[in-house]
Formats: C-alpha cells, structure tokens, sequence
C-alpha cells in the first residue's frame, strides 16, 4: 500500500485529504509543521508528498528544496492559497511535480495523486535500462550535448510545471516534447501537437476552446477544442511565438486558471493539461518589443530547455546519418541501406547545416535517390564547396587555376557528337593557358560536376583542333585542387568574381552544358545522359532543380525510367 506525507497547519484541511487518500487505499503520515515534516520523511519511505506553501516555523518551498536534494525520487506537490501563482511557480522550478490551488477540489486531488504514483511507477521503469529504453531509436546521439538533454528530459517528465523548448529550425522540438510526455504520468492520456502559426486568427479561439452548435455561421455540430483533446495528457505549442495578442490574454487565463469556456457556452470547463511549448525565435526579445505578453511568457517558461544545434554536437552526425539512411531504406522498401564513404562521410561531418537535423534528412535523401549503386559517394551528397568541408591538405580554389577540358580519353571528348547548327555552344569560363610539364592532381568537384562528370586534364594545354564531323565540348574553368608550382599570376579579367554569385554562377554554367547535351541529342534524355556520362535519373534530377522544361518528350523516342 503507498504511503503519503500531509505537511499542512490546518487541522481540518488535513482531516479531509486523510480521508480521500484512504479511500484509494492510500495510507496518510500528518505533519503540521515544517520540523515534524522533515523528521517524518527522515524516518520513512514515502511515495509522494503534499504540503503547504505556507507553515508556522517554514515555508513549502524549503520542504521542496530539502526533497529535491535528498530524496529526488520522491514526488512532492504544493498547496497554495488564492493570488500565490507566483510562489506555485517557484516551487516548480524548484523541483515540484505539481500544485493544487485552495480551496482543494476533491477531484483535481484525486487527479494530483494519481500522477504522483504514476511518476514513482515511471521512475523505476527508468532505472531498468536492460528492460526500457526510452530514447532508443527516438533521440540519436552520444555527445556530452545529447546526454545532457538526456538527463533534462527525464527530470522534466516526473514533472508537471510548463517546458519552454527554444532551439533553431530543425533540432527536434517536437521529438523532445514527445519523449517528455511518453516518459511522464501522463503517457496514457493524448499528446496533442498544434503549430500556433498555421491556424488562422480568425479560427484560433475556437480552435483552441471549442465551440457550441450554432455559437456562429457554420457552427452546425459542437466541437472540442484542443484543451479537451488534451485533457489529461499534453498540449505541445508549436511555434508559440506567431500567437496573436488577443489570443495570448485567453491562453493565458486558461492556462492560470485550468478552465476554459468554449464559444457559445455559458459555463466554464474544468481541464487538466500539462503545456509544453517551443519556438525558434528569442522570446525574450520579442516580450523586449511588446510583441509577447510577459505575463504569459512567465507561464509558459517556467522551466527553459536550450535545444543543441546539429552543429553543436557534430560527434553525433554519422549516427544521425546511418539512422536516417536505415529508416530512409526501410520506407523505400530498399533491399539493402546504402552505405557511405568515406569521402562522403567527411564532408557530411564538416558541412555546416544551417537546418540541422531536417537539413541533413533531406541531404540524404537526395544522395540516396542520385546513386548509382549501395555506395554513397561524396559527389552524390551535392554540398557546396566551401572551407568547412574540403580537407585541410587540398588546395583553395583562389590559389591556384587552370584551364582543363571534360574528356575520357587523350584527344577524344565525352561529349564529342555529330555538330548541329542549333546546338549553343558553352561560353568559356577563363582563357586557356599553355602551361607544360607541370605535375597536376584533379580533383573532383561536388557542385558542378556532381552528377558524374570526370575532370581530366588535357594533354596539350591549348586549344586542339575541332573536326569538320564532330565538335567538341570544352568547359574551360578554373578548377580546385592542382597542384602546379611556379604558375603566373592570374590576369585581371581572371581575378574578377561573378556579380550573381558562386552559386548561381555554377548553376548558369551548368545549364548550359545540359542544354548543349539536349540539342544535341535531339532532347532524348536518356542519350543525353550518356553523353554527359552520368545516369538518366540524375540528369532528370538536374533539368527538374535547373528548371530546364522539357517539352519535347516527342522527340525522347528511347527516353525510360531507366535508373
């Protein structure tokens, strides 16, 4: 049978919980002061605690205080009088599980104690890791960033006080809020997810509270708001920071008072929901500007929990790579996860993900669609090359230049075809320059180049002669990675940087070549895509991000789906 520990100075108060916990077959241990209270938690094991804010020789908040430190395990709830919201707040951040207000409510006690019990059930599921894990496969990750949270999450769910989860785009809020509700007493009830910023203004309050059969036009059946759905369980506030104002003084009254009054109804409804919210913006800032109640922010943050970016905890890509690669396959219905190499697993370990974890989801789902085989390589992955993953022994591309041509055989291009009058032809990127018996190491480029396209250099480090039959596509550019010592300094003319950008610059020139393939091929993709030595999925990849329309499926007799 548990056991209970009373901690209040009313006698009467006393009496009547006595008598509701034992009709749940709870037995009670009463202290009307703070010293007898923590002389009876010292000499017994309780299951949970309720006490009283306010005692004649202390306060409740020392009796939290003095539970938190030494029997953490131990659940302890505040009582508190009408107007000390503030002070229930405290006791929150202190380490109480919940609070109920005065005058007690035999239900919403009953209710409190329920939770209390399932919070010591909880935590002993927790201490048997070799039967539940409750991160596993939910929250990925080993470094000192990830563990900590780990740690957070499972305090936070013996708790009922309000989470503030503030993090970047994409560090995984919802899971977090998820695990929090799972792990909690409140794991059997709804968890009910709402993103603030994609309901309407206009619908919010009805939304949010529910409303009556014909309360407005349209109104033709009663509806529960999302309170109701979540009562019991959890209401998680996506994005809490685009709730408009007018909305934000109803929140917060719900919130404050555990009722809410649907549209059209006369009466009050009484909820038990445990809020959670998250947003990527500074809150802070915005209560700073008048554009978030502070009131309401000092509700709903009452406990902070800082979400770690990806870049934060970069110990913890691959794994996050090799399980999204497995879930990727698996919904693909793959035979077999690919793998990747180890250039690609470099570069995923240095890129920058300005959108962290849902950024590095959609990378490989990418590599995984542009792969020719299992293997995913560093090319397939199609990062923009940059400082942050390029291995420090190679080359900058501002240090060195050199002309070089897309061939696959000395003097014979790849893409050396019947000459068409239409067929454009590719604009330089540089003059070439004749520069012999310099040693040369190629290196291949993830942005132009990505889709397979083999850069050599050309033998003779000059323009060659174009057959009257066959016209030969060169792509003069400057190219990363050579190492030629003793090389002139670039012209002017060289030295000058594209006004659009890197990125649009590389786009441009890509296009181009595509387009030249397409001509010249009569715009059959799958002979086009020989021509550029690559896959016919990955060039229809490219024409589809490129923006390349392709209207003349008339003139692509052989196209397939080949892959």
């Amino acid at each position: 049978m548990a056991l209970a520990l009373i901690i209040d100075d009313e006698v009467d108060l006393c009496r009547l919980m006595q008598m509701t916990l034992k009709k749940m077959g709870i037995e009670t241990k009463v202290a009307y002061d703070y010293a007898t209270g923590i002389s009876h938690l010292q000499a017994y094991n309780f299951d949970f605690c309720l006490t009283d804010l306010k005692l004649p020789d202390g306060t409740g908040l020392d009796i939290v205080k003095f539970i938190s430190k030494n029997y953490a395990k131990t659940p302890v709830a505040v009582i508190t009088a009408h107007g000390s919201m503030d002070l229930a707040i405290e006791a929150l951040k202190l380490g109480a599980f919940d609070f109920v207000n005065k005058p007690l409510e035999l239900s919403r006690l009953r209710q409190l104690v329920e939770n209390a019990l399932k919070v010591a059930e909880n935590a002993n599921k927790l201490n048997c890791k070799e039967v539940y894990d409750p991160f596993s496969s939910r929250l990925i990750g080993q470094s000192n960033a990830i563990a900590q949270l780990k740690t957070t999450i499972q305090k936070l769910a013996r708790s009922q006080a309000p989470v503030f989860l503030w993090g970047e785009s994409g560090t995984g809020k919802e899971v977090v809020a998820k695990l929090i509700h799972d792990l909690s007493p409140r794991c059997s009830a709804n968890f009910v997810p709402v993103n603030c910023g994609a309901i309407p203004s206009e619908l919010m309050e009805s939304e949010f509270f529910g409303h009556k059969k014909g309360s407005f036009t349209g109104a033709t059946a009663d509806k529960e708001g999302l309170f109701q759905q979540a009562n019991g369980g959890t209401l998680f506030l996506d994005e809490v920071a685009d709730l408009p104002i007018s909305m934000q003084v109803k929140l917060l009254r719900a919130i404050q008072e555990k009722k809410i009054r649907p549209i059209g109804s006369t009466q009050e409804i009484a909820v038990d929901v445990r809020l959670l919210s998250a947003t990527h913006k500074n809150l802070a800032k915005l209560v700073e500007t008048g554009e978030f109640r502070q009131d309401l922010y000092y509700r709903i943050n009452v406990i902070e929990v800082k979400l770690p970016s990806l870049n934060e905890r970069r110990d913890d890509i691959l794994l996050l790579a090799n399980h999204f690669i497995a879930l990727i396959a698996d919904d693909w219905g793959l035979s077999q996860p690919p793998t990747l190499s180890n250039e690609a697993a470099v570069q995923l370990a240095n890129h920058h993900f300005a959108g962290n974890v849902r950024e590095l989801r959609n990378i490989l789902e990418r590599a995984i669609t542009l792969a020719d085989g299992n293997v995913i390589e560093a090319n397939h992955l199609n990062l923009p090359l940059s400082a942050a993953n390029v291995s420090p022994d190679t080359p900058r591309i501002h240090e060195i230049q050199k002309t070089h041509e897309i061939t696959e055989t000395p003097n014979q291009s790849v893409l050396s075809i019947p000459s068409q009058p239409s067929a454009p032809k590719v604009t330089p990127l540089a003059e070439p320059k004749s520069i012999a018996n310099s040693p040369i190491n190629t290196f291949y480029s993830s942005n132009l180049f990505a889709s397979g396209y083999k850069v050599k250099p050309n033998i003779q480090f000059a323009p060659t002669p174009i057959q009257s039959t066959h016209e030969a596509l060169t792509l003069n550019a400057p190219t990363a990675g050579i190492n030629a010592p003793n090389l002139a300094q670039p012209s002017a003319e060289e030295d000058q940087l594209p006004e659009e950008g890197l990125e649009e610059y590389l786009m441009n020139q890509e296009r181009k070549v595509i387009i030249t393939a397409l001509n010249c091929s009569g715009w059959n993709r799958t002979q086009a895509a020989k021509l550029l030595n690559t896959t016919f999925r990955s060039l229809r990849y490219r024409m589809k991000k490129l923006g390349i329309d392709n209207d003349s499926d008339i003139h692509s007799d052989s196209d397939s789906d080949e892959d």
